[in-house]
């Protein structure tokens, strides 16, 4: 089944069908959405309260010491940059390449994108010791400083991303101000607001069309480079684990698998939650567990590549590292991630009744844990392998277990990134209408909805 082929079972549907059952989510709060974000909000609270404990107390209440100085923060961080980068992978690189299939996915992608980065660099904060003097970054930063460059592409790739989420949204909020007339009157302003006097002209479109395209390709060297300038934070050391020419791409090639994954847990869910199968095909589903494979294989290759020249050369401490990654410490951590995170999701999704949406979903639930237990990997056994050896220090200096106080922190920025996204449902459509409509023979989408 090619692009063609997909959009033609929409093709039949009017497009007072269309905008009825795309705008519906927003309509319907049903109460286990309540319970929902109730839950997200009571999270975010005990996070809030032990962030504050953190404040006063100080990094102290961490597993962070001289050695471990970097945790689960700056894991958790790396694995959220990693996530945000399936915006311009969905957006940018699979759109201007042609591949029609994927509108119904981008704007799915694109929030994830704007909710990951957002928290990302909200978990810089956090780790720091006095968040106060967070300005100086800005104010007093060296060029030379890899942190410097790392905030700046932070702060652009979420600029751009917030763009590029908001632009095709346009034409969707004038379809909301116009046909959502129920609506309670608060949301009635920000429709009005939001759409910026839209009115859908044949002008009107090609400016949008074009502002678009301008946005997908200044977002994919930014997309490369935030995650590449992530990479050099560790790179850029002679530590054994992080000394390595191919952190770069490395760290990307895993962004996108990771980013994938992410991407099909939320169409499973957002398919059945808010009844989009009309427009969420079995053969999106098939196409995205595609595009995970070969995120997956290229993220292998880079894998191998890691650990294959150091255990070759086998220097002291590469081999000191090595060693507790294959067969000590961490080993059981290690092969688990391997194994349950990369190989067998690989190798299932080879087979064409694991491409369907159930079993996609629960492989790439396998595929983000990995994934964000990758970064714990890569950021963490590294640091008990200095070039001086560990001595005279407590016993507590020679490993890293997070407290209760970061595992609560870390989850709360979590349900941080689950309430945006579930937000932005309840206020805007989850995909996008007016490109759904347009693929679907509905060109003239403003004046026939008015019929």
């Amino acid at each position: 089944m090619d692009d063609n082929s997909i959009n033609n079972q929409t093709t039949n549907n009017s497009l007072q069908n269309i905008i009825s059952d795309l705008t519906n989510p927003i309509k319907r709060n049903p109460i286990g959405n309540k319970i929902w974000v109730t839950f997200l909000v009571l999270v975010i609270i005990a996070g809030l309260v032990a962030y504050g404990y953190q404040i006063k107390t100080g990094l102290g209440v961490t597993a962070m010491r001289d050695y471990s100085s970097w945790g689960m923060y700056i894991g958790h961080f790396v694995f959220l940059v990693a996530v945000s980068l399936v915006g311009s992978l969905v957006t940018a690189i699979l759109k201007l390449t042609g591949q029609k299939w994927a509108t119904p996915v981008t704007r799915i992608s694109e929030i994830i994108a704007v909710a990951a980065v957002a928290l990302a660099g909200l978990t810089i904060i956090v780790d720091m010791g006095h968040p106060d003097r967070a300005l100086n970054l800005f104010l007093h930063g060296r060029f030379a400083s890899p942190i410097l460059w790392d905030v700046t592409v932070v702060t652009t790739y979420l600029v751009i991303s917030v763009i590029l989420l908001f632009l095709p949204l346009i034409p969707d909020i004038a379809i909301l101000r116009d046909h959502y007339t129920d609506a309670p009157k608060w949301k009635k302003k920000v429709y009005n607001i939001l759409s910026l006097g839209w009115k859908g002209t044949e002008e009107q479109y090609k400016l949008l069309k074009k502002s678009i395209r301008i946005m997908m390709v200044l977002i994919m060297p930014v997309a490369l480079a935030i995650h590449t300038v992530t990479s050099w934070l560790f790179a850029a050391t002679l530590r054994t684990g992080w000394n390595s020419t191919i952190f770069g791409p490395y760290f990307v090639a895993g962004a996108f698998m990771a980013g994938a994954a992410a991407v099909i847990i939320a169409m499973y869910f957002f398919n059945k939650n808010y009844k989009l199968q009309k427009y969420l095909l079995p053969k999106h589903f098939d196409m995205m567990a595609k595009l995970l494979v070969l995120t997956s294989l290229v993220y292998l290759y880079f894998n191998i590549n890691e650990y294959i020249m150091p255990y070759y050369k086998m220097m002291q401490l590469d081999r000191d590292h090595l060693n507790e990654l294959f067969s000590g410490e961490e080993s059981i951590l290690f092969w688990s991630v391997q194994i349950f995170g990369m190989f067998i999701p690989i190798i299932l999704l080879l087979f064409k009744k694991m491409r369907t949406p159930l079993p996609m979903m629960i492989i790439s639930v396998f595929v983000v844990i990995g994934a964000w237990l990758k970064r714990m990997i890569i950021v963490i056994p590294t640091q008990f392998h200095p070039t001086f050896p560990i001595q005279n220090v407590p016993e507590n200096f020679h490993h890293y277990d997070p407290t209760l106080i970061e595992i609560t922190i870390t989850s709360a920025t979590v349900a941080m990134v689950l309430l945006i996204i579930t937000l932005f449902v309840r206020l805007f459509p989850i995909l996008p209408i007016w490109e759904i409509a347009h693929e679907s023979g509905h060109h003239d989408i403003e004046k026939e909805g008015q019929k």
